[in-house]
């Protein structure tokens, strides 16, 4: 018998993606799961929606809206089986898409989740932002995928289908092991929404624990069904949540001269903006850095919780690129994963 397993979406006013891609949900090749459609309070006839039209699946009303990382992890408070995936409203799956994700993990207790290959939905063969086939960073931080280095995204060929650990696995579609979030959370709540997985994988990696992608498995994601790339609060959400990930999760020695570093660059994608028109980004660039200095000492506080022996003295030792990936990118023209491969340990 497969063991069982939770799908959580979570979504507000989401009702057009709940229509088109919860069938293709429903429609897993998987003997053994259940859905359920955590609402962070919708007013767009989303709940009638579910209601009516796929009684199977188990309706949870929070009545108001508690950002993707709240959302999550109050949906987590009612999921009892010994996994859950996590699926955004606007991801279609595969049929077969959960049982290797089920095996990846099955085969080996520390790996605490594991990703699909997740696909552009409006363009099907090219790997999507929010993913990709499986996260990675920098030794400063910065993430991106195989198949994704920041805005350019390949073409998916078959040259990342293998099974690989990475870094971090995308929010949009991962399977996790529950007695992980169980022993050291799941989302810091303050992130509210972006790179609350990021810092997941990290603390999950710093607590021991690897993640993996298996490419076996396949989504399409839409992307940006709730904040686009260009809404100014996601903006502001990525550059702050950034620096947190960073203060939560480096090793002590690391976080003040890695932070100076980030402020630094972070001026320069200021300035380059400015230079090339986006006068908008400068404010919330800044606004981003006021608003991480502004809660440090909430954030100690919360550093001590997820990590009360103490943090690891050093990066995990895999997935991590020993170079800039803002310089390979930029000044160099790394825009494909092969490039830099051979400097990931």
């Amino acid at each position: 018998m497969k063991p069982a397993v939770s799908i959580i979406v979570l979504n507000w006013n989401g009702r057009s993606f709940l229509e088109k891609f919860l069938p293709s949900l429903l429609s897993t090749r998987y003997p053994n799961f259940k859905i359920f459609v955590a609402d962070n309070g919708s007013t767009d006839g989303s709940l009638t929606l579910i209601r009516t039209r796929f009684p199977e699946v188990e309706l949870l009303d929070f009545q108001e809206n508690l950002g993707f990382t709240s959302g999550n992890n109050k949906a987590l408070e009612y999921i009892q089986t010994p996994y859950f995936a996590l699926v955004n409203s606007d991801v279609e799956v595969d049929p077969d898409w959960l049982t290797p994700l089920v095996d990846k993990l099955e085969s080996d207790e520390k790996i605490a989740a594991v990703q699909p290959k997740v696909l552009a939905w409006h363009a099907r063969h090219q790997f999507e932002y929010a993913g990709a086939a499986g996260g990675f960073m920098d030794w400063l931080g910065y993430p991106f995928c195989r198949g994704r280095i920041f805005q350019h995204l390949e073409e998916d060929l078959g040259q990342y289908d293998t099974d690989c650990e990475i870094a971090w696995a995308t929010g949009a579609c991962t399977l996790i092991r529950k007695s992980v979030t169980d022993q050291i959370g799941l989302f810091e709540p303050i992130f509210f929404a972006h790179m609350e997985e990021i810092d997941f994988c990290w603390r999950a990696r710093n607590h021991g624990y690897s993640i993996a992608c298996c490419p076996s498995a396949k989504v399409w994601h839409v992307g940006g069904g709730t904040l686009n790339k260009e809404n100014p609060q996601k903006t502001f959400l990525n550059f702050r949540n950034s620096l947190m990930t960073l203060y939560l999760n480096l090793p002590s020695g690391q976080v003040i001269p890695k932070i100076f570093l980030r402020l630094c660059l972070d001026g320069i994608f200021a300035l380059k903006s400015a230079l090339g028109g986006n006068v908008k980004t400068i404010p919330l660039i800044f606004k981003a850095h006021w608003a991480f200095y502004a809660k440090l000492s909430y954030l100690r506080k919360r550093r001590k919780i997820y990590y009360p022996n103490g943090r690891p003295q050093h990066l995990p030792s895999k997935g991590i690129l020993h170079r800039l990936i803002v310089f390979r990118h930029f000044l160099m023209g790394v825009n494909s994963f092969k490039e830099i491969e051979g400097h990931i340990r």
